[in-house]
């Protein structure tokens, strides 16, 4: 199959799509319900501003009801247009079968840079933008749900579901209709980091793997190994830090726009963060070298390289270059179909977007059935589980006493034992079986056909087989 020089994004994902369904026996027709996008809302609206009225556009694409509600974020943009949107709605329904989340593909966007407006103005747009959605079922708890995605988050999410709440008054499940809301508005804990840790557990789970570890040229566990982060928006912030604090890795690199900041010895990511947050970019940070030229630190020599903020950084122009070991799509589509292919034959091991940054989705998920259920997770359970492990816990205790067995519970085990899951700690619990039983799904392909290269085309197989499955359950 041959490559374009320099595809765009929707037809990088097309490529990719068409590259595993050659490896499939897939009747045509089914082929191509499962590849097109189902549907595309376009909307230009007024809002009253500043003196005068501002028509903004607005896109809502559908790219696959094979199971619904269909899921996916809106992101607020200036570059948003119609085939990015479609192809993010694409890399949804594959997202969402191979983590196995009960969900279609959407994703939706509106054409504007959210820091032009205050916070008054982008609530009046927000809720103009929910009502024009809303009113044609693109936002619904059983149709149509969105998420944050680039340039937004909890807070326009909680006014994406009190505007859907003051239209549809007798929804007794109208809080279902958006997830990533804030916690005290109907979200859930661990939503606002779950892509971030998502990343963490895949990477975790690739380094359980001897022989996929050996295949990226690496060796050992993540401790000390050397990644750079290209982005430090909500996903590489909170990849960046588990992965430091909690994995040992060094985070020797984070590239931003205004440039970039390096250390051989590793990065304070809090640190860093704060400095973006109160200076608006790496510039100045005193804690290591600055490079103005950010994009060439992608190009520096590390084990990992986590690209977590925009579609193509690496194409075909910087992709000879690129010296990582492995890289981890945190981002969707950060690397070009024509580069995917350059990087495939060099043997550089990719974990794919559709895999990588799932645990938005999954933890959306989450959120979603809480918000149906309309109950706390590890509220009916919580207390019970400390009462039986107290059991057990004073059990072992009276056995302590007995000065001939000669044994005694160690520091702290008491108290850890006794304390029954939050709602927290289930949440990343399922988060991270989700990413442990995605990978395998991959692995499995992978390490199984002799046709099948790479963890992105074993994703895609996986994918498209489950989403022809649920087609075929359709009767189609």
């Amino acid at each position: 199959m041959s490559v374009p020089a320099e595809p765009s994004f929707r037809d990088s994902v097309d490529l990719m799509f068409n590259r595993a369904v050659a490896l499939m026996d897939l009747e045509p027709g089914l082929e191509e319900k499962i590849r097109v996008c189902n549907a595309t809302y376009t909307v230009r609206f007024g809002v009253r501003l500043r003196g005068g009225i501002h028509t903004f556009t607005g896109y809502r694409s559908v790219h696959s009801e094979h199971m619904e509600p269909v899921k996916g974020g809106i992101r607020y943009a200036t570059g948003v247009h119609q085939d990015e949107v479609e192809a993010l709605a694409a890399l949804m329904t594959y997202k969402c079968a191979l983590v196995e989340t009960p969900f279609g593909g959407s994703k939706g966007g509106l054409c504007l840079d959210p820091r032009e407006y205050s916070e008054e103005e982008l609530e009046r747009i927000t809720r103009r933008f929910t009502y024009e959605l809303a009113k044609r079922d693109l936002i619904n708890p059983s149709q149509n749900v969105p998420a944050p995605d680039m340039g937004t988050g909890e807070r326009e999410m909680a006014w994406i579901a009190d505007q859907y709440q003051r239209m549809n008054t007798t929804d007794i499940n109208a809080r279902a209709c958006v997830t990533g809301k804030p916690a005290h508005a109907g979200g859930i804990q661990g939503r606002v980091e779950a892509t971030g840790r998502g990343v963490q557990y895949a990477l975790r789970e690739f380094f359980r793997h001897p022989e996929d570890v050996k295949a990226a040229r690496l060796s050992g566990s993540l401790h000390g190994k050397r990644i750079i982060v290209q982005g430090l928006g909500n996903v590489g912030y909170h990849a960046a830090k588990f992965l430091a604090e909690e994995d040992g890795a060094k985070i020797v690199g984070i590239v931003e726009r205004d440039g970039a900041i390096t250390s051989e010895s590793g990065l304070d990511v809090e640190a860093v963060h704060g400095w973006i947050g109160r200076h608006g970019g790496v510039k100045g940070f005193a804690d290591g070298t600055f490079v103005e030229d950010g994009a060439k630190v992608l190009e520096e020599d590390c084990d990992v390289l986590i690209p977590a903020a925009l579609e193509g950084v690496i194409n075909r122009d910087n992709v000879s270059r690129i010296r990582a070991r492995m890289i981890v799509e945190a981002a969707n589509g950060p690397i070009t179909a024509a580069a995917d292919e350059v990087l495939r034959k060099a043997g550089t091991v990719v974990i794919p977007d559709l895999y990588a940054n799932a645990g938005g989705v999954t933890v959306s998920y989450f959120e979603w059935v809480k918000n149906l259920s309309h109950i706390r997770f590890g509220r009916m359970q919580r207390r019970q589980e400390e009462a039986r492990h107290e059991l057990l816990i004073n059990e072992l205790e009276r056995l302590s006493r007995d000065k001939e067995l000669g044994w005694t519970l160690s520091p702290g085990f008491k108290e850890k034992y006794l304390r029954g899951a939050d709602e927290l700690e289930l949440v990343r619990s399922g988060l991270d079986d989700t990413m442990r039983t995605a990978y395998q799904a991959m692995r499995k392909v992978w390490h199984s056909r002799e046709d099948v290269a790479d963890l992105r085309t074993a994703a895609y197989l996986v994918a498209i087989e489950r989403v022809s499955a649920s087609y075929r359950a359709k009767g189609l």
